[in-house]
């Protein structure tokens, strides 16, 4: 009985409220460009001198970057996904590494690896069986200091519902060393309406005061998930002793071995703890992570301290891997391990493409760390014999969009393929700007006096060239372009990252955000990229079956294939699609505020006076007890199963008793 008129206002400020949004929304419109508007003009930003942060890295004694804890209390906790919505890995670390002549690894069996977690904060009511290990960085020279590490565990968790706030603990319960309670939320499931709300893309994150800066704007952002395309700590810039340099080459150029600091993994891992422990994190390795040692071993560190969902999704490497956020599939590519069509690598990524159901996964998202298309000197065309190997296959299977890093600036390429602009083609970004300590890239492989010779491009993977001068087009017969080539849309200096936001299956905002804007709503760069399935369908059924219906004319639903004017604002939901639903909603209460005038003349309020209705003799019910024989009543249990079950309240939501009688009860 809630009178009509009560909703009528508020339908009315919604109406208002809808008007405004309209005229905000067609504001929107024509100051956010999408990439229907595309190819567009090549733009550089010219660098700005006065701005290039603090590139020194956090000192050991940084609070931030130091134990916290005692004993095996875990420390340097953090989150990561498995390959779907209903699984993710928990990894902490416990016990103390040790560094220099004489090291004894910690045992991993003398500490267990379970996490206790539920959807309530208490009583955590599952509990997951994890593993341990440990990592050594040995170096076969006298006066090099080893390094062992602590005991690193992870677990994972299984049947998980999805976009769901789970709560945890982490560590041995049997030794009183459990970590406080987090959270984290799953994904959301997999089909074309769900996406996560904001995921944070990052590279060369490093360990410096531009870092805190970076990832200060990232937790402002308040992201579902991080994507670091490579370069985590930069601990190969340091000599074993602790000695940095941003240029390791050139500041220890005698060294018989590249050297590193393995310390700056724990000070990474513990600063960026915060952070991770809640927002999972999807990691996929850099040439930093090489770190050469004894007996020909690379990549210990970065294979040893993440957790992948290689086995999940069917890879036989932690240096690739694929897993799905909603309506999302993300392929994790290694720049550092072989890519060449008879290789491992290649094989697993044509099975994993071929297998993605864009029905269910409309958008297909390729991350690797060195990047394809970059203009800046820096590792200009570096990348190039990974190009060769593998652009066509990913251009086969319409991969959306391409994140990279290794170069230290930012750059947005138009659709390109083969070099050459094409609507069908990924749109590629370079997003190496996170904050490490080493130079940014500041000159561009175009202006005159940068363009490097193709000499000093070797690919260290094939052991080869790839890098040869173009031979058509505005660039034919060079090695670089003469201006900013058309392939490449935006690029600016900057440190700072990225967010994706993913708004249905055709469109998707991408924003970047850098670190000299402060805490502001201004972005260094922002565009709708639109996937046009007309003009470069996916082989999916329910696809063409929308693009049919798109060339009939006939009616899609608001989610299916939209344009931009539905896509605009916050949460992607066109004004205009409140605007008319509110007019149908108001002139529907018009006419039940005239319905519910007639009807208040017939129904009574309190407001009016006493009535008594006379008894009617003819009914008075049987006011006779149950027999005991009435089956209703009689036991129908037998030993102590339970019966007589009720349910009854506590004191607020989140709590209930249960109750129940066992046995049988004998009177005397």
């Amino acid at each position: 009985m809630v009178s009509a008129s009560s909703i009528l206002f508020p339908a009315i400020a919604l109406l208002l409220f809808s008007l405004i949004l309209t005229i905000a929304d067609d504001h929107d419109q024509s100051t956010i460009p999408s990439t229907l508007e595309g190819p567009f003009k090549p733009v550089t930003v010219p660098l700005d001198k006065s701005f290039r942060g603090n590139a020194m890295d956090l000192p050991v004694t940084d609070p931030r970057v130091q134990r916290r804890v005692t004993g095996f209390q875990p420390e340097q906790i953090s989150v990561s996904l498995s390959s779907t919505y209903d699984s993710v890995w928990i990894s902490w670390i416990t016990g103390e590494f040790q560094i220099g002549d004489h090291i004894k690894p910690l045992d991993p069996k003398i500490v267990g690896s379970i996490v206790r977690y539920g959807k309530l904060k208490f009583p955590l009511t599952h509990r997951a069986m994890g593993y341990s290990l440990v990592y050594d960085q040995l170096y076969p020279f006298q006066g090099f200091q080893n390094y062992t590490s602590g005991i690193i565990h992870h677990a994972r968790l299984e049947g998980l519902e999805p976009n769901t706030l789970y709560y945890y603990e982490c560590g041995d319960p049997s030794m009183v060393a459990m970590s406080e309670t987090y959270h984290f939320r799953t994904m959301p499931v997999s089909n074309p309406k769900s996406y996560p709300s904001r995921i944070a893309i990052v590279g060369d994150l490093g360990l410096t005061y531009n870092t805190t800066s970076t990832v200060s704007h990232m937790i402002t952002n308040n992201p579902d998930l991080v994507l670091l395309v490579g370069d985590v700590c930069y601990a190969n810039l340091y000599l074993t002793n602790g000695t940095g340099a941003d240029c390791y080459s050139c500041s220890f150029s005698n060294s018989p071995i590249h050297e590193t600091y393995q310390p700056r993994w724990d000070y990474w891992g513990r600063y960026m703890q915060p952070l991770l422990s809640k927002v999972p994190i999807m990691v996929v390795e850099g040439n930093h992570e090489l770190e050469e040692q004894a007996q020909n071993q690379t990549f210990v560190a970065y294979s040893s301290w993440f957790a992948f969902p290689s086995k999940e999704s069917k890879s036989p490497s932690t240096f690739y891997y694929s897993f799905n956020g909603g309506g999302i599939h993300f392929i994790m590519l290694g720049a550092y391990t072989s890519y060449d069509k008879s290789g491992d690598q290649y094989k697993w990524l044509e099975r994993d493409l071929a297998k993605v159901d864009r029905a269910v996964t409309p958008w297909l998202v390729a991350t690797w760390h060195a990047p394809w298309y970059s203009t800046y000197t820096a590792h200009y065309r570096e990348a190039e014999c990974m190009r060769v190997a593998m652009e066509d296959l990913l251009y086969k299977y319409g991969v959306d969009v391409v994140f990279n890093g290794h170069v230290h600036a930012y750059e947005r390429s138009n659709r390109v393929y083969n070099y050459t602009l094409d609507p069908c083609g990924p749109i590629h970004i370079t997003v190496g700007d996170g904050g490490n300590r080493e130079k940014m890239a500041i000159t561009h492989a175009d202006e005159p006096g940068n363009c490097p010779e193709s000499s000093t491009t070797p690919d260290k993977i094939v052991r080869g060239f790839c890098a040869f001068n173009f031979t058509s087009g505005p660039a034919a017969g060079k090695f670089c372009w003469g201006r900013q080539p058309d392939y490449s849309a935006f690029r600016e200096i900057s440190f700072g990252h990225g967010i994706l936001e993913v708004k249905n299956e055709t469109h998707a905002l991408w924003t970047w955000h850098r670190n000299q804007d402060l805490y502001e709503s201004a972005a260094g760069d922002i565009i709708y990229i639109v996937r046009q399935l007309d003009r470069c369908p996916v082989e999916s059924l329910r696809m063409q079956l929308l693009l049919q219906q798109r060339k009939l004319g006939a009616e899609i639903g608001p989610m299916d294939l939209v344009n931009p004017s539905e896509i605009t604002g916050t949460n992607m939901v066109s004004a205009s699609s409140i605007l008319f639903p509110a007019i149908a909603l108001l002139l529907v209460l018009l006419i039940l505020t005239v319905a519910d005038d007639h009807n208040q003349s017939t129904i009574p309020s309190t407001l009016e006076g006493p009535v008594t209705v006379p008894l009617d003799k003819s009914s008075r019910g049987n006011a006779v007890d149950l027999p005991d024989t009435d089956p209703r009543v009689q036991r129908r249990v037998t030993g102590f199963q339970p019966e007589q079950i009720s349910v009854s309240l506590s004191s607020t939501y989140d709590s209930v008793w249960i109750s129940w009688i066992t046995g049988l009860s004998f009177s005397c």
